[in-house]
């Protein structure tokens, strides 16, 4: 499974994701840092299965219905890599079990 890291998740992640199978790019490697969440979305459509953010606000600023490719949001309380990466195990889960379209939440309650 294809999955493409938003430039606000540490690469730690990435490692992680990578270690369990995952075929893991970073915004900066694909080299769309600093693009705006819609184009990059259509960007990453093309390439990726999954997208994974810290950014919550995705949500309401971008139709998802109909996309080709799964978000999973990761919900922490700061994006220190502390409070993150116990949630790393979840969204690795949540990646594994999503289909094109879906929109999942994954971490602590909003």
């Amino acid at each position: 499974m294809k999955v493409l890291i938003d430039e606000c998740a540490p690469r730690a992640l990435k490692s992680f994701l990578s270690n369990r199978g995952f075929d893991c790019s970073t915004v900066q490697e694909s080299g769309w840092s600093g693009r705006q969440n819609g184009e990059l979305l259509a960007l990453a459509e093309a390439g990726f299965d999954v997208f994974v953010t810290l950014d919550t606000n995705l949500r309401y600023q971008q139709n998802l219905t109909g996309r080709r490719i799964a978000v999973v949001v990761l919900l922490v309380h700061s994006n220190r890599l502390a409070d993150l990466t116990p949630h790393f195990p979840t969204c690795a889960a949540a990646i594994q079990k999503s289909h094109p379209g879906d929109l999942v939440f994954v971490g602590e309650a909003e």
